[in-house]
């Protein structure tokens, strides 16, 4: 008999052990970083044409014929202020595999000093978790185009 309700006990504990998992990273992102994101990917600073790869805290940036991925910045902005500079956030996977167009796309955010206010991006809608409004997973048909800093787009 004693047995018998230990292996129920067993039964009964697993069930209530249930745990929920949230993909958000507030506490990884960095202090320097935009504020008001509950998750991020990237971060691309259009003054030194580099992102920022949240989750591995480094700096992604192309040198010679291809992208280095370091905790420093590229040796040519080692001095470069990470907390005055623009940024646009990213919730893409591998968003510097779209560089030319974030290049030409967010050029006019270079030197910028008219402050930060949110990119509405009409091609990404997909939440944080990278779900869409169904809650099914969404494949990036944006081109690496994704909500961030900066201009109210079309």
């Amino acid at each position: 008999m004693m047995l018998t309700f230990a292996a129920v006990a067993c039964v009964h504990t697993s069930k209530a052990q249930v745990k929920v998992g949230i993909n958000i990273n507030i506490g990884d992102q960095p202090e320097w970083g935009p504020a008001g994101y509950d998750y991020a990917e990237y971060y691309y600073m259009p003054d030194i044409e580099t992102y920022y790869y949240v989750p591995q805290r480094q700096f992604v940036y192309f040198s010679g014929n291809r992208w280095v991925f370091s905790n420093a910045l590229p040796p040519a902005y080692a001095g470069y202020n990470l907390y005055s500079g623009y940024k646009v956030v990213f919730k893409t996977h591998d968003a510097y595999k779209h560089f030319n167009d974030h290049k030409v796309r967010y050029v006019r955010y270079k030197n910028y000093e008219g402050g930060q206010v949110i990119i509405k991006n009409k091609h990404d809608n997909r939440n944080q978790y990278g779900k869409n409004k169904n809650g099914a997973d969404k494949k990036d048909k944006s081109n690496g185009k994704g909500k961030g800093r900066g201009r109210k787009d079309d």
